[in-house]
């Protein structure tokens, strides 16, 4: 039987389409003459189960880094292996081999890594340390909503209906809360045989006497149908994604951004990083880890070339909840750890250069003895974008708690 929660705000759940657009998101969508205004966009990626990001942006001059490492390490750069070698960055840091896609960013500036970064919570639960990065508030379990939704700024007027989308069944964590977002699996997904049936649900919630729940089936139907919308029009990547449902979400983000229907904030995530066995294969283009950065790089690659100068207005960040322990353990894996790598790509990041404070990987240096140390909280990262890049100035509203300032700013985002 249906019921309200159908239409609950921000249920996460996806709807069915309902015919045609309004007038009003058509002349948004077609009007040649008054095409919706560009706006900047971020684009947030949640790699889950806490990626090794000492395998990913290897320290190849750190002779500890092999030592604790004696059958997972990536090897050094060499120009005779490249396809399961390190690939050099700077003399220091080299990208792992499945990410040679990645380079060609790197050495054009437009893709910055700033490493031994993360949440300062110590906590290695991989559920407490997701929902603590999400929400934007390390240690806190309490807070309502996610910093993706506290940084939609109230607009004056009708704001688009998918200025908050993400890719999936369910609403994640980090866009919950009181401003409209809406969770998508696939455009195509928009659809509903029975168009009559359509109508008498649309009737139902939208004219609901319920201030609450008339607003939020009105909503709900504006954005079904703009995407539906955007559905029907032809449409050709400029790039080729790889198969799977990472380069897929990234694909459809894309074609958000180059319809101009008002996209502001937009997020998917890539799961399978939790590799306590055989990280690595008998090379360290094969197994576990290689597989999952193969379509990792590769999707990102293929975002980067569909916008084009659309890059412009985009910033993409990647983040994971923890990092992994410097040392391998007895499976050819690692465990839970503490710092990581997150990667910042757009076209006004100033890239081709690492970021952060390299913390070391000597024994004194290591966190608690095993980790990475962190030295760049992954809210100074966060928090540059939103205030340099979105516009929001309010560090305060979209980090609870935080102290940061724009002092703590790396400056990966151009004046």
């Amino acid at each position: 039987m249906l019921t309200r929660r159908i239409f609950l705000r921000n249920a996460g759940l996806a709807m069915v389409g309902v015919g045609t657009a309004p007038m009003w998101l058509k002349r948004a969508l077609y009007a040649a003459d008054a095409p919706a205004p560009r706006t900047k966009i971020l684009v947030a990626i949640f790699q889950r189960g806490a990626a090794d990001g000492l395998n990913i942006v290897v320290p190849h001059a750190e002779r500890p880094y092999y030592q604790m490492r004696p059958t997972i390490a990536i090897p050094r750069p060499s120009g005779g292996d490249n396809e399961n070698c390190a690939i050099d960055l700077d003399g220091f840091f080299g990208l792992h081999p499945s990410l040679a896609p990645l380079k060609t960013l790197y050495d054009a500036k437009h893709l910055a890594i700033v490493h031994a970064a993360g949440s300062p919570d110590p906590t290695r639960s991989h559920f407490d340390a997701q929902d603590y990065m999400e929400s934007g508030t390390p240690g806190t379990k309490v807070t309502p909503d996610g910093w993706l939704n506290r940084v939609l700024a109230e607009e004056r007027g009708k704001p688009s209906p998918v200025r908050a989308v993400a890719m999936g069944p369910m609403l994640p964590r980090a866009m919950r809360g009181p401003h409209n977002a809406i969770a998508i699996q696939s455009l195509n997904s928009f659809q509903v045989p029975n168009q009559g049936a359509a109508s008498v649900l649309q009737s139902m919630y939208t004219n609901s006497s319920d201030a609450v729940l008339g607003g939020t089936g009105r909503e709900t139907f504006d954005a079904v149908s703009l995407l539906q919308s955007v559905e029907k029009r032809a449409y050709q990547p400029a790039a080729e994604y790889p198969n799977g449902r990472f380069g897929d979400s990234l694909r459809q983000i894309a074609r958000l951004i180059k319809s101009d229907v008002g996209l502001e904030v937009a997020f998917a995530d890539i799961g399978g990083w939790d590799h306590h066995v055989n990280e690595v294969g008998p090379q360290a283009s094969k197994g576990q880890l290689a597989s999952r950065l193969a379509e990792f790089g590769q999707s990102l690659a293929a975002f980067w070339q569909d916008l084009g100068d659309r890059m412009g207005d985009v910033v993409l960040v990647t983040m994971s909840e923890f990092g992994r322990t410097a040392r391998e353990n007895g499976n050819r894996g690692t465990d839970h750890g503490h710092a990581n790598a997150m990667f910042v790509m757009g076209g006004a990041v100033k890239g081709g250069r690492m970021y952060g404070d390299w913390p070391g990987l000597a024994p004194e240096q290591l966190y608690e003895g095993r980790d990475l140390a962190l030295t760049t909280d992954f809210r100074d990262v966060l928090g540059e974008l939103v205030v340099r890049h979105l516009g929001n100035r309010s560090m305060a509203g979209v980090f609870p708690g935080y102290t940061g300032s724009p002092d703590k700013f790396r400056g990966l985002i151009r004046a």
